[in-house]
């Protein structure tokens, strides 16, 4: 049975976050004998995290970032943004080649997806696999419309992911929220009326949904971590082998977490 790694729930920064994925990334590269990652992990301070092409100064509202404590990053991989507050993180590094992700963005979306989705329904959440983006105008918040095979529940989206690939390593990592705070997500970004933000935020409250919105009972953020990680292991035929950054591994993300923190990266053009 192939081995993954596991890294458990931990807290880190924004720029820490992403440097952690980067190195890991990086570090699967160079070694391509590396077994794939499973990573989960949660946000301190609140981030709100970018799509790699994501327009920093028309987007973001950086003075209400800044007076209600919320950090910005900007990730590595596309989509747009996600307000990181009360949720579990997950990311997927692995070869491209690996049987388990393997294949076109969309075909490894679908290996993943299908992962998740197992853990979910153990849990008696009834989430599905959307069929790709929903008609209509989207704001720049990432839960807006759901992609192929991202999850929904009643056609409203539960979990947003976002993927690049690099080096022939993938990285795919995404946001499930347990709890949401959509007026918090709708004031931290910009529009170009108070008219137009009222009414993509009551259209967005219509196509997302956090976890406690749709669980039929609380679910707690460890028991979530378990019932996903059994659904990868059922569903990809792998065991995870707990485990945690190698020195190697570590010194990348220190070296990384200056870029993810420094003005050039978060607001480039």
């Amino acid at each position: 049975m192939p081995i993954w790694r596991f890294l458990p729930f931990d807290v880190y920064s924004g720029a820490e976050n992403m440097a952690i994925d980067e190195a890991l990334l990086r570090a699967m590269a160079a070694n391509p004998a590396f077994p794939p990652i499973l990573r989960f992990y949660g946000w301190d301070p609140p981030t709100l995290s970018l799509g790699y092409a994501q327009r920093f100064e028309k987007e973001v509202d950086e003075l209400a970032c800044r007076e209600r404590g919320i950090a910005i990053v900007r990730r590595p991989t596309g989509g747009r943004a996600i307000l990181h507050q009360y949720e579990l993180t997950y990311s997927v590094i692995a070869p491209e080649a690996d049987e388990h992700v393997q294949g076109t963005v969309m075909e490894s979306y679908l290996k993943i997806s299908q992962a998740l989705l197992h853990g979910f329904q153990a849990l008696g959440v009834p989430a599905k696999m959307a069929k790709g983006a929903l008609d209509g105008a989207v704001s720049a918040a990432c839960f807006d419309a759901p992609s192929w095979y991202e999850l929904v529940v009643d056609g409203r989206k539960l979990v947003g992911s976002a993927q690049v690939r690099k080096d022939g390593i993938l990285l795919q990592h995404g946001s499930i929220i347990l709890h949401f705070d959509t007026e918090l997500l709708f004031r931290v970004l910009k529009f170009p009326t108070e008219q137009v933000r009222e009414r993509q935020l009551r259209a967005f409250q219509q196509k997302a949904c956090a976890l406690d919105e749709v669980a039929s009972r609380p679910i707690e953020r460890g028991e979530l971590e378990r019932s996903l990680c059994q659904g990868f292991e059922a569903v990809m035929g792998i065991e995870l082998q707990r485990s945690g950054l190698s020195p190697e591994e570590e010194g990348l993300a220190e070296e990384l977490v200056a870029k993810y923190r420094s003005e050039e990266w978060t607001k480039k053009r």
